[in-house]
Order: C-alpha cells, then sequence, then structure tokens
C-alpha cells in the first residue's frame, strides 16, 4: 500500500488545486519519503508544490483508495497567502467546494473533498 500525504487548503468556501503539466487536478501533496511522519511530509509537499508555508496543519483522518492510504490533513489559508505553482506544478486554482464534481479529477481527489472538505479547523 502506497502512503500519501494530502492537503485540503481551504479559504472563503473554496479548495484550492493543483495540476502537473496535461494532468488532472489534484490536492495538493505526494509520497510519504522514508523517515517522515505524515505531517511532515504534508508540509513539505504543500511547500514544493505552492510555495505556501508556515501553516496550520489540522490532521483529520486516513483514507484508502486504490491501494493508497491518503493522510488528510486541512489548512485554512488567509486571503494575504498567494499559492504559486512550483517544481512540477504547471497551475494552481481555486473552485468551490460545491463543483468538485465537475472538477477534472481523480476519483480519488473527489471523494477524499465530498468526505473532508466540509469540515471545519
Amino acid at each position: 500500500m502506497k502512503e500519501r500525504a494530502t492537503v485540503i487548503c481551504k479559504r472563503d468556501g473554496r479548495i484550492l488545486y493543483v495540476r502537473k503539466p496535461k494532468s488532472k487536478w489534484a490536492l495538493p501533496g505526494g509520497k510519504i519519503e522514508v523517515g517522515e511522519t505524515p505531517e511532515q511530509a504534508a508540509v513539505r509537499e504543500l511547500n514544493e508544490e505552492t510555495g505556501l508555508e508556515n501553516l496550520d496543519l489540522v490532521y483529520l483522518a486516513e483514507y484508502e483508495k486504490d491501494n493508497v492510504t491518503h493522510y488528510i490533513f486541512m489548512a485554512v489559508l488567509s486571503s494575504s497567502a498567494k499559492p504559486a505553482p512550483q517544481n512540477e506544478i504547471a497551475e494552481c486554482k481555486w473552485s468551490h467546494v460545491k463543483n468538485v464534481s465537475d472538477l477534472n479529477a481523480s476519483a480519488a481527489t473527489k471523494s477524499i473533498v465530498k468526505s473532508f472538505a466540509k469540515q471545519a479547523v
């Protein structure tokens, strides 16, 4: 089973998504490296993909889908936070939680957003 740290970034009822070139939209996150905790991986991946740092992440739950365990974290971003694509990420975008079904994203991404995004931090 693969392990990933996945971060739901919320602001004003919207969720932050990232996309690699020619890929579907996804939540920021990635593989947990050897010796890392899920939270350390979430902080690292969020910074590597969006440039965001010094955020308070709240652990929500583990979610299993397609032989992957996602460790789900949430962060509420202020209006001054300016995520920008970094490294392998081509684009960042905000989308309302209610629009997740219309998003070109994986089944896992859609399911995670539907299951956890309405939780308050």
